[in-house]
């Protein structure tokens, strides 16, 4: 019963408009090594949900156009940079003798979206709960750890905003703490973030497809169809003015959405998942999340990559 009520409490906190996102992702982390979680399975559907949702509700804030071009620019830098990380992945996954499976989901995750990404490859690739949970827990607690420094070295690194905007969008594994961490450091860091990122996400498809003719299997991918709704959203944005008064409180009810979305992830990383991760799978996921962050803010700097 006690479980039950300092996990409302949190919630109607992160959901209040008041929290930060990374306030929002401390409080659930506490919760969740505090406290056995009493709806487990429910905060993780409602935060897939909530994710999703808050995407689309995102891109009332967003032009059109900007979209296109950030998108288009970028197109190249995630090419490469999904192609890196994929054979980073895989040869960090032989250093440490990590098994073939959660090696290439926690490279898919790190490579494009995080656990969207393994959410979608996994049963292609006929994944075991176990194998899954492994995964999502290196990811899950590698965006965690994302979210809660890469403001502060952006603002010690003197990052401009755009510069923090595409970092975050390449160096962080899930959109929402892509989002999280760029709304921290600014409107225009969370353009960049979210739209870079989002393309980025566009590659779930593909790799999906070549996954599953790779294996051979008739799997359902699952299709990402929010981000087709975001689009939609800036659409609308862009070209119908009539909707206006409406575009800035669903962009403000987004970002509480995207809040109370990571207090449910951070909620969900407990001690037993900590150590069902393991140190073999979790020694490649931060040793191939450590060699894209730099490789990808060095490049950055050094004007390499830009928009």
């Amino acid at each position: 019963m006690i479980a039950k009520i300092v996990f409302f409490l949190g919630l109607l906190a992160a959901a209040s408009g008041f929290a930060s996102p990374p306030v929002a992702l401390a409080l659930g982390l506490i919760f969740g090594l505090a406290f056995t979680h009493p709806y487990c399975k429910g905060a993780r559907k409602l935060s897939r949900f909530l994710l999703q949702a808050s995407v689309v509700g995102l891109g009332f804030g967003m032009n059109l156009h900007e979209v296109i071009r950030v998108g288009r620019t970028g197109f190249l830098y995630t090419l490469l940079s999904i192609s890196f990380t994929m054979c980073a992945g895989v040869a960090l996954a032989a250093l440490f003798k990590v098994e073939r499976r959660p090696a290439f989901l926690i490279s898919t995750g790190t490579a494009i979206c995080g656990g969207s990404a393994i959410a979608a490859v996994g049963p292609i690739t006929h994944a075991s709960d176990e194998e899954m949970a492994i995964s999502l827990g290196t990811v899950f607690v590698l965006n965690s750890l994302a979210l809660l420094t890469f403001p502060f070295l952006g603002s010690a690194l003197h990052l401009t905003q755009t510069q923090f905007g595409l970092w975050a969008a390449l160096a962080i594994h899930d959109t929402s703490s892509v989002v999280g961490a760029a709304a921290k450091y600014g409107a225009v860091a969370l353009a960049v973030g979210t739209t870079v990122k989002l393309a980025r996400a566009l590659w779930i498809v593909p790799v999906s497809v070549v996954t599953a003719i790779l294996k051979g299997g008739k799997t359902k991918i699952q299709w990402p169809w929010f981000i087709a709704l975001f689009c939609l959203a800036a659409v609308c944005n862009t070209y119908l003015a009539a909707g206006a008064p409406a575009y800035g409180p669903l962009t403000k009810l987004a970002r509480v959405g995207l809040t109370a979305t990571l207090y449910l992830i951070g909620s969900g990383i407990s001690i037993a998942t900590l150590k069902e991760v393991g140190h073999r799978p979790l020694l490649q996921g931060v040793a191939l999340w450590l060699l894209v962050s730099v490789a990808s803010l060095w490049l950055i700097r050094a004007g390499w990559i830009a928009l």
